[in-house]
């Protein structure tokens, strides 16, 4: 027998020298260019008391007593090939345990990690990644038999590894878990549909996370001039003040999920605002009707109430009116002031704003006595008449002139002693006695006028302009 240059090589399956206790390992003796000849083979193995005369050599459920050095060669016809290199085989007596590292502990809004798995010392394992949405609930198989000893996850949860290799497969022990936390995004938002805040609303605060649905979660706030924060979703505010005014942010933590602090949300609280009231304009006539506006400036969200009362009646609220905008047709003083909320907040009272009705009637300022001339010393009167029906109904009178009263009076004359001090217009308007707000338009001007003349008698020209002079 002769031996050839022919070196076969010990092929391990797993391709390991470090097996675990109770693995399955074929050992195989591969001869390069000997394919298509019969050969049969010699082994040298310590364990080996009647070695096998095939190419492999199979260990089932492998012990320590199997480790050691294996090598081969093949023999055919009448010569031998050389032997085997020597592989050392080492059989662990301890089933191994994967190790999992994750590249970061939480995911990022809209990222992912990298969860690497491995089995320190040895080589041929495919893994298996497992997933528990939280420590009670039961894992779920993400990864089967994978290769790739990485995978990158977006979920938040409790992860752990196996590694198995060989047929039947082994399986090492689990890893120990990893907790990963998924971050998400927390937003603070104003519960109302307007922006601006006075002192004395009642506000809530509302904490809202994006794709927190379904989650159970805690809470945490950071807002000025507080030392106990609350711990839910929603930060309500009874009666807030202008020191209320800053800066608030939120963060969440639930299972496996979490939030940073939110982007601060600016509260700024302004002193109690009082509505403005307008008018188209605050004389109409009989029969029509003017436009009341009352708005609040630079804010929104408001309904109103409205409220007119007389110099005779009290304050009362306008019935079923609630718009920024009312049509009147009735004299009086009218005032507003907006509400809104829940509990509902009122506005301070607005400025009042009168509104007159203008009756048709004509008034003329008449005279008496009706003398061509009338001479300084004497006593007139000036009468205020309404016409065109006015006779039947109740009167009351305003003057303007110098010796006219400044009231409104039941006398529709003035009597007085005529004197230079007499001089200027006179004028009067007409009004219901029951109804303060109801009034004629003035009447047209009749004017006492003196002349330059030093004389101490006057003469007046009883027409529409009556002349004092004093020469």
């Amino acid at each position: 027998m002769r031996t050839v240059p022919i070196k076969p090589t010990v092929i391990l399956q797993p391709n390991s020298v470090l097996i675990h206790w109770s693995e399955t390992v074929t050992v195989r003796c591969e001869i390069q260019g000997g394919e298509g000849a019969q050969w049969t083979y010699e082994w040298r193995a310590a364990k080996l008391n009647t070695p096998p005369t095939s190419n492999e050599y199979r260990i089932i459920r492998a012990t320590e007593s199997d480790s050691g050095g294996y090598s081969c060669r093949g023999r055919r016809d009448y010569f031998f090939s050389e032997w085997s290199d020597i592989i050392t085989l080492t059989v662990s007596s301890s089933k191994p345990r994967a190790t999992l590292t994750a590249h970061s502990s939480i995911i990022p809004a809209g990222g992912s990690v990298t969860l690497s798995c491995s089995v320190e010392g040895s080589a041929g394992w495919k893994f298996d990644w497992f997933r528990r949405d939280s420590q009670f609930s039961g894992a779920q198989k993400i990864g089967a038999g994978t290769s790739e000893h990485t995978i990158s996850i977006s979920e938040g949860g409790i992860y752990y590894c196996r590694g198995g290799r060989g047929d039947p497969v082994f399986s090492t022990e689990d890893s120990a878990p990893v907790t990963i936390q998924k971050q998400v995004l927390a937003a603070v938002k104003l519960q109302h549909s307007w922006s601006q805040i006075f002192t004395g609303e009642t506000i809530t605060l509302r904490c809202e996370i994006q794709g927190g649905e379904g989650k159970v979660w805690k809470y945490e706030w950071t807002a000025p001039n507080t030392n106990s924060p609350p711990t839910s979703s929603e930060y309500r505010i009874s009666r807030v003040s202008v020191s209320h005014s800053g800066d608030y942010r939120c963060r969440g933590s639930s299972d496996y999920l979490l939030t940073g602090w939110s982007d601060a949300f600016r509260l700024t609280v302004s002193y109690k605002p009082r509505p403005t009231l307008t008018a188209g304009t605050t004389i109409i006539p009989v029969g029509g009707s003017v436009t009341l506006t009352c708005s609040v400036q630079s804010s929104d969200g408001w309904k109103y109430e409205w409220f007119r009362r007389t110099q005779t009646t009290s304050e009362g609220q306008i019935r079923d009116q609630h718009n920024r905008d009312i049509r009147v047709s009735q004299g009086g003083i009218y005032s507003c002031r907006g509400t809104r909320g829940n509990p509902v907040y009122y506005t301070d009272i607005s400025d009042d704003v009168t509104i007159e009705i203008t009756f048709s009637n004509k008034v003329v300022v008449k005279q008496q006595p009706n003398w061509p001339q009338i001479f300084r010393g004497e006593t007139i009167t000036l009468t205020c008449e309404v016409q065109e029906g006015g006779e039947t109904t109740e009167w009351e009178y305003e003057w303007r002139g110098p010796r006219t009263p400044t009231q409104w009076t039941h006398n529709n004359d003035v009597t007085f002693r005529v004197s230079e001090s007499s001089s200027g217009d006179y004028m009067c308007k007409s009004r219901r006695r029951d109804d303060s707000y109801s009034s004629t338009e003035w009447s047209e001007a009749f004017t006492l006028s003196g002349s330059s003349k030093s004389c101490l008698l006057c003469d007046l020209h009883l027409t529409n302009v009556i002349m004092v002079s004093t020469g």
